[in-house]
């Protein structure tokens, strides 16, 4: 293996501390970030940013207050920019927002009689943001569970999926504004969720678990992995008895091969690699963090490339070809190959980026795949790889 190449980065102004931020779409080229300044009862925002890769500067276009520190921020999936642009936050409740172009807001105050008259631009060149649903799935109470994370359906962008602390996933129907389906998931805190396809979704769980559900059969799940058992993961205790399950935090699907996923482990500084066709055993453990893992992305136009990123500062882009994504090696032999990687330690990544301080969060551009962002401590970069 030869030198590991660094990506380039384009780094904005100091802005406030980054918390949770989303690539745009191809035609915005923006990122979403949700910043909680430092001030006394601190207010906290969501800042829409945008590249301009002639000077490669990042500047905020556009700041509004969100209730409570969002968990996650993500712009409607739409390649080919034919959606109004739509912003989603989950934190308290699920928030959709609408991203309202100077030319848009033009077009309302020109037409006084449509009902988006109360649309209104910030500025001549600004863009200008609305509240257009806010939705709680709990339909006894004005309050639910605090949501931990959420995924839109790339197949069906009417969907969105939502975890909650108080062991649910929530299917919304945006278009809507309703729930379409809702289900105990685990036993414990859901933690993050993600779609690999129009009505198939899996999650993860302070329980130890990856869950896959498919919404034709709602009264089944399928565990694809436990953190107690498989991978050696986690040892067991000093009595010599079970493995107890550690949480699992994070969950990525590779949309370009849906059977891989993988998944973070709560405080370990490896990335768990599942086939879905092989439950409970690991196809590959990515241990070359040195600090807990924080964030995983898989690439959105390659089947067996994956970024991670941790409390070491490292972000890591790796080929997992060797391991048999993005082709069927058939029988189980898949099983065998993961047994080998373990016993010769596993993979190393092709590239690495070394940031300034432990990395919260990154994103793979779906629309510009050369754009890996990422987030630390008062900075977000765009790594173009």
């Amino acid at each position: 293996m030869g030198p590991k190449r660094r990506e380039s980065p384009t780094q904005p102004a100091e802005p406030e501390p980054t918390k949770q931020k989303q690539m745009g779409p191809a035609h915005q080229a923006s990122t979403a970030a949700a910043e909680m300044q430092t001030s006394p009862q601190p207010p906290t925002r969501v800042e829409v940013v945008q590249l301009d890769e002639s000077s490669g500067d990042i500047a905020p276009v556009l700041s509004f207050e969100h209730p409570f520190p969002p968990t996650k921020t993500m712009f409607v999936p739409d390649p080919h920019s034919v959606r109004p642009d739509l912003l989603a936050t989950s934190a308290d409740h699920l928030r959709i927002w609408r991203i309202v172009s100077p030319d848009d807001a033009a077009d309302a105050d020109a037409n006084s009689n449509s009902n988006s008259g109360s649309v209104r631009c910030n500025g001549a060149s600004q863009p200008s943001v609305e509240l257009r649903c806010e939705l709680n799935g709990n339909r006894n109470s004005d309050y639910c569970g605090p949501l931990t994370s959420f995924d839109w359906n790339d197949a069906d962008p009417r969907r969105i999926g939502t975890s909650s602390i108080d062991t649910t996933c929530t299917i919304w129907d945006i278009e809507r504004e309703a729930v379409d389906t809702q289900l105990i998931a685990h036993d414990k805190d859901v933690y993050d969720i993600a779609w690999g396809g129009a009505g198939v979704f899996a999650s993860v769980s302070a329980d130890g678990s990856v869950r896959v559900f498919d919404l034709r059969d709602k009264e089944h799940s399928t565990i694809i992995y436990e953190s107690g058992s498989g991978g050696g993961s986690n040892s067991a205790g000093a009595d010599g008895g079970a493995v107890s399950p550690t949480p699992l935090v994070r969950l990525g699907w590779n949309k370009q091969d849906p059977r891989y996923m993988a998944t973070i482990i709560m405080d370990s500084p490896k990335v768990v690699v599942l086939d879905i066709r092989y439950p409970t055993l690991p196809v590959v453990e990515l241990p070359r963090h040195h600090s807990p893992v924080n964030a995983i992305a898989w690439a959105p136009h390659s089947s067996c490339h994956i970024c991670t990123a941790g409390d070491d500062s490292q972000a890591l882009i790796w080929d997992l070809s060797s391991m048999g994504t993005g082709s069927n090696n058939g029988g189980n032999g898949n099983g065998n190959a993961a047994a080998a990687a373990a016993a010769e330690g596993g993979l190393d990544p092709i590239l690495a980026y070394t940031a300034g301080a432990e990395i919260e969060q990154l994103q793979w551009s779906a629309t510009q795949p050369d754009w890996v962002a990422i987030a630390f401590s008062n900075k977000l970069q765009i790594l173009r790889v």
